[in-house]
């Protein structure tokens, strides 16, 4: 379903609906799907408190979908369980909205695992509005600078490749730089869910959230870039078991330069180091670890990996309580 065509939105008064209600969720926002992996996601960024925890609805080898505007989560519960039931988006949007007095003031957007899409946005959300669909994608927004911001998601994600949730972050950067949310910035989110496969309880790939932040797309970068060095981190550890310490060793570097304000990845790079006998290294890694997290002095005076520092005056130091 079109609804208000993607080029909907005559300038008007800056008398926005979320000026008149408080749930109202201007914002803009793009759903996505990997089909190599089957990853369905959603991010999400908006002048509003907390948009990640009522924008968005997806269930893992199903359907992903965005509601906004004057936010229903109808149509991501009920939603879900159409296309769960057999419907096509097209055919669960249509059901939606028609029995929907409120259709005018929404927007919606569904993409399934199939790669089918659907989009709605009324004539009633606020200007400028709008939506793009394309392969694997639905870009769409209201209470924006103008139709570039929607665009910019559009081409950013057609034009990028990678994982899904740095694709949808990236999209999202593009929009904002594109001008973003006529008001500016308070909130994020980006979610990644993944089929269900050997009895899995979870779907959720990625699931972080940004309520209330000056630059809360930085901060999603922050967090995604937290969470692929606990990866990396994941990967050097089973390297040093196995015994591949100058592999190790590079996976280790990479997921501290990935995040720097994580002591997990320097307190695992002092533990290479240590087995590589950089003992230099070690105590800089060290340093770095405990200033992050000064728990970390306790655990360190038992180490076996760091006995032969235990006279270094660098290591006392460390282990010192303060």
């Amino acid at each position: 379903m079109a609804g208000a065509a993607s080029d909907l939105g005559a300038t008007q008064e800056p008398d926005h609906a979320t000026d008149r209600d408080p749930d109202y969720l201007g914002t803009y926002s793009i759903i996505a799907r990997d089909p190599d992996t089957g990853e369905l996601g959603m991010g999400v960024q908006s002048k509003a408190f907390a948009a990640g925890n009522r924008a968005m609805h997806a269930r893992g080898g199903v359907a992903v979908i965005a509601h906004q505007a004057a936010a229903n989560p109808m149509y991501g519960g009920i939603g879900l369980e159409l296309l769960e039931a057999g419907y096509s988006p097209e055919e669960a949007l249509n059901q939606m909205v028609a029995g929907d007095e409120g259709r005018e003031r929404r927007q919606v957007a569904i993409l399934d695992i199939r790669g089918r899409t659907a989009a709605w946005t009324g004539t009633g959300a606020s200007d400028w509005k709008g939506h793009r669909c394309g392969v694997d994608y639905c870009a769409q927004g209201n209470i924006l600078t103008g139709p570039e911001v929607v665009d910019a998601m559009a081409e950013s994600f057609e034009g990028s490749s990678g994982p899904l949730a740095e694709r949808l972050l990236d999209a999202l950067d593009a929009a904002q730089a594109a001008g973003g949310d006529a008001r500016g910035m308070q909130s994020g989110a980006i979610l990644v869910v993944r089929p269900r496969v050997g009895g899995g309880f979870s779907d959720r790939a990625i699931d972080i959230r940004v309520d209330d932040h000056q630059r809360p797309l930085a901060e999603l970068r922050r967090l995604l870039d937290k969470i692929r060095s606990g990866e990396m981190l994941s990967g050097a550890r089973r390297l040093a078991r196995e015994g591949e310490l100058s592999a190790a060793l590079r996976q280790a570097q990479e997921a501290a330069f990935r995040s720097q304000d994580n002591d997990n990845a320097w307190m695992t790079l002092a533990e290479i180091h240590a087995g590589l006998e950089m003992w230099n290294e070690t105590i800089e890694s060290l340093q770095r670890a405990v200033a992050l997290n000064q728990w970390r002095r306790a655990a360190l005076a038992d180490h076996p990996g760091f006995e032969p520092l235990r006279d270094d005056p660098r290591f006392r130091e460390l282990v010192r309580p303060r």
